[in-house]
């Protein structure tokens, strides 16, 4: 008979314990080798949309410091549609990379030197995110693709199903998700430190761009350097106003998806992750005036998640993630001191537990409990060494066989941006005036009511006559709710581009 003596059992425990509160990519990760026989050569990389995250993500791949670069890797294409907005960086990296080539649209940059590239870079809109990455992915190119990863649920369940598919080296740009302070806070929550967590309330200071705006009524000319058309992309074709770009599409819904899109990869991805989140189940949207164009400028998201698999040292219960922007906040937690700022680098999420709170700053940064203790939870997650961008290089590097996974691989970015995306389709569903029912499985909102319609606010027409207020407001026709449902879920593309389907 085998004994085992006390001081044994524990030391065996605890390592299981660890090993179970830690994600499947993290004990691959935890296990696997560095293999000598990985890339010997410079990975080169092709750059898509770089006049603004775009180069910074570059600056991250490559730059050492002030013009000093990384002896293993080699920008060999860069394109843009927005010439004059991309110039600086244009410049800058044909003065690094002298044989590196210059593209107005990717389409000709993928048909010259697709086939020469082991890797593509992509910080376009949102709205083109998923075509670009799609088609490097389906070569079987590393991507890696700034926040949000697509616009629409069926864009990135495709990007988690291709990525998966070529079995590539994959990061979004969400950089928190590499920080010491995302881990620190998965690791409290794992090892029981404020219990168990029922209610989770986050916020970011954003839009800090133009939202809730009416169709321009002015066309301007389009710049000479601005390729319009291939800024247009999938998207219906409108007229130019420079007010689309080359920052504030964010704002817009053909081509954008708010605040929400773009800052909760950050705020929400320590829930996403800490609560072992996948699909919620139910989901409701409201905000300032919806109108048809342009995203509103404050709203507010309530998603509810059913119970997952309890951890070791913590269950996991139904959980309310509630999502406030535009100058919107939760309530002040009890106990937390008065001047105390809970926007951390632009909004933080707070997460009420039956022992303790927890509150995070947006990209991880500070995490903290309201009570003022101080855990030491075993650390079981593996810390980056190296930046966001550097650690997806190292990641690509890698034989497939013993890679390393990064912290934002499409295998969970890909359904934590599916949360996300569903929550814009809230927003623009709320005219329907229920809680709607989430089947994340097969992508598709479940109680809408037959026949039912919803439509949007095209003009405000509001005035004042003499100090008297008059209200004239103009909506677009109703449409089938269920439709439009499924062509936000899913969209429908145009100008001859297409989407692969989900292999």
């Amino acid at each position: 008979m085998n004994t085992m003596s006390r001081r044994s059992f524990l030391k065996t425990g605890t390592a299981a314990a660890a090993a179970m509160a830690m994600t499947p990519g993290e004990i691959l990760a935890k296990k696997a080798k560095k293999d000598p026989k990985g890339m010997t050569g410079k990975l080169k990389i092709l750059g898509v949309g770089i006049g603004g995250r775009g180069h910074a993500v570059l600056n991250g791949c490559c730059l050492k410091g002030e013009g000093q670069l990384y002896d293993d890797v080699e920008v060999i294409g860069l394109a843009d549609v927005d010439w004059n907005y991309a110039k600086g960086v244009l410049d800058e990296y044909k003065g690094y990379y002298p044989n590196c080539k210059l593209y107005h649209d990717y389409k000709t940059m993928f048909a010259e030197l697709l086939d020469q590239a082991d890797a593509v870079i992509c910080a376009t809109a949102d709205h083109t995110h998923a075509i670009v990455c799609a088609e490097a992915l389906a070569a079987g190119k590393h991507v890696y693709c700034e926040k949000p990863l697509t616009r629409t649920v069926y864009e990135s369940r495709l990007l988690t199903h291709l990525a998966a598919k070529a079995n590539v080296a994959t990061q979004m740009g969400n950089q928190g998700a590499s920080s010491e302070g995302d881990r620190l806070a998965c690791e409290w929550i794992w090892n029981g430190e404020i219990g168990e967590v029922t209610r989770v309330e986050a916020f970011t200071d954003r839009p800090i761009w133009p939202q809730g705006l009416e169709h321009p009524a002015e066309v301007h000319p389009i710049p000479s350097t601005l390729n319009w058309d291939a800024f247009i992309g999938p998207a219906p074709k409108r007229e130019y106003n420079s007010i689309y770009t080359p920052w504030n599409f964010r704002g817009w819904w053909d081509f954008g998806t708010g605040a929400l899109g773009d800052m909760a990869c950050h705020i929400l991805h320590t829930v996403f992750k800490g609560l072992d989140l996948k699909y919620p189940s139910k989901v409701q949207g409201s905000s300032t005036p919806l109108m048809n164009e342009s995203c509103p400028n404050a709203q507010v998201v309530k998603y509810v998640f059913p119970a997952r698999e309890n951890r070791p040292k913590v269950a996991m219960p139904e959980v309310e993630v509630t999502w406030y922007d535009g100058g919107l906040k939760p309530e002040r937690p009890a106990g937390l001191p008065e001047g105390v700022d809970l926007n951390i680098s632009g909004g933080a999420a707070i997460f009420y537990g039956t022992k303790d709170i927890l509150v995070v700053g947006c990209y991880g940064d500070r995490p903290y409990l309201v009570s003022g203790r101080k855990p030491n939870s075993p650390k079981v997650l593996r810390r980056v060494e190296l930046s966001h961008q550097r650690d997806w290089v190292r990641a690509c590097r890698e034989d497939a066989s013993v890679r390393v996974i990064t912290a934002s691989d499409f295998s969970e970015a890909g359904p934590f941006n599916e949360m996300v995306a569903m929550g814009v389709c809230a927003i623009r569903l709320q005219g329907l005036n229920q809680v709607l029912d989430w089947d994340g499985e097969n992508m598709k909102f479940t109680n809408i009511p037959a026949g039912s319609k919803v439509s949007s606010m095209i003009k405000d027409g509001f005035e004042i006559h003499d100090g008297h207020p008059t209200f004239n407001k103009t909506w677009t026709d109703p449409v089938d709710a269920r439709k439009f449902a499924a062509e936000l879920i899913k969209p429908v593309y145009e100008n001859g581009y297409t989407l692969p389907e989900l292999p």
